[in-house]
């Protein structure tokens, strides 16, 4: 009596029912799709770069929902991983944009903010003069005062009255520096000149006493930032968390998948159409970072591009969801809106807030 035979998913050939694995191709027989199998063996197989992925670079880059829906329907042997691919494809965009983009960037804010110090004002008259070059060592004010006692004894009635007008003229003239960071930057410039506690620092920049342990890192890493105006080392730790950062705003994007197809299969399917979409969004990127190392892009041409990629979300979503036109369009452009409005705000907000507290 001959063994009931059923069909592979993946190659379409029989094989006899018992068996757990095809004969023919080796993938599971009865594999059900959940978000552990979705990552199953992802790491360990990374950097199997074999022809599945020339097999699924011009589906990916042609045919919109293609190799979603093949995934889903059971073909997981025949095109890379969905995972795989997105790590792969991600790992390039990163270097290419490491090397080509962030490094210049760094150097130039750097350059620009060192460049960009105050300088300040010179007064002839004899008593404003000699007043002026105690402002300029420590920029007196009323919570510096016990400072000055200790550092500069000797300072008259009418030394001190001298500095208190030249005070109020300068509080204007610094205005700018105000609007920066929220306290007069020269004044902080002058207590790191003659060395001043930090806890007197952190008080001349506005910290009270009974701040919590969050709140003095974030006055510490101020300081260090007027100190050194590194703000392209804050470029540099931002964009060194946006590989880590996409891990959660993939998952969320195929969140709101979800929530907009409740009935269109599992979390796990909406991760698989993700996966293959931001493949191909860092595809795109990296082939406009390529070419424009070499060749200035318009802008025009570069915001087409870009179009380009939300029309390719339409038609992925009309091909894999399998709703109509004008459905498929409307959904893909309130999913667009929230996750360009909402969700990539408060996460680039939080990028940067964690860039500036570890850099």
């Amino acid at each position: 009596m001959q063994n009931p035979q059923q069909v592979c998913k993946n190659c379409e050939k029989l094989f006899d029912k018992d068996f757990r694995f095809c004969p023919h191709c080796g993938q599971q027989a009865r594999e059900k799709l959940t978000v552990g199998v979705l990552f199953y063996n992802t790491i360990s197989n990374y950097f199997s770069f074999d022809a599945r992925f020339f097999k699924s670079f011009l589906p990916l880059m042609l045919k919109p929902g293609y190799l979603a829906k093949k995934f889903i329907e059971g073909k997981r042997l025949l095109y890379l991983h969905p995972a795989q691919l997105y790590l792969f494809v991600s790992v390039v965009f990163f270097f290419l944009m490491s090397t080509m983009v962030v490094r210049d960037n760094v150097q130039n804010i750097d350059k620009a903010l060192k460049n960009a110090k105050i300088k300040p004002l010179i007064i002839n008259d004899t008593l404003k003069a000699e007043a002026e070059k105690v402002i300029d060592s420590i920029k007196f004010d009323s919570v510096l005062k016990p400072i000055i006692d200790q550092r500069i004894p000797g300072l008259n009635d009418q030394h001190i009255q001298a500095i208190d007008s030249l005070i109020k003229n300068r509080a204007k003239e610094d205005s700018n520096a105000q609007l920066d960071f929220g306290y007069n930057t020269k004044i902080i410039d002058s207590l790191v000149a003659i060395e001043a506690p930090e806890d007197e620092i952190y008080k001349a920049m506005g910290m009270s006493e009974d701040a919590s342990a969050l709140t003095r890192k974030f006055y510490a890493q101020t300081l260090k930032f007027q100190k050194h105006r590194n703000g392209g080392q804050i470029f540099q730790a931002v964009y060194d968390t946006i590989p880590i950062s996409l891990f959660i705003l993939l998952p969320i994007f195929a969140l709101i998948l979800k929530l907009f197809y409740r009935k269109r299969g599992t979390y796990a399917h909406h991760l698989v159409f993700s996966f293959y979409y931001f493949s191909f969004l860092f595809t795109v990127f990296s082939l406009i970072l390529i070419v424009d190392y070499f060749i200035d892009l318009p802008g025009a041409l570069e915001f087409l591009i870009v179009l380009s990629t939300f029309i390719y979300l339409f038609i992925a979503i009309k091909k894999f969801y399998g709703r109509s036109w004008i459905t498929s369009f409307i959904k893909t452009s309130v999913i667009t809106f929230l996750y360009l409005s909402f969700v990539v705000p408060i996460a680039l907000i939080i990028l940067f807030i964690v860039g500036f507290l570890f850099y």
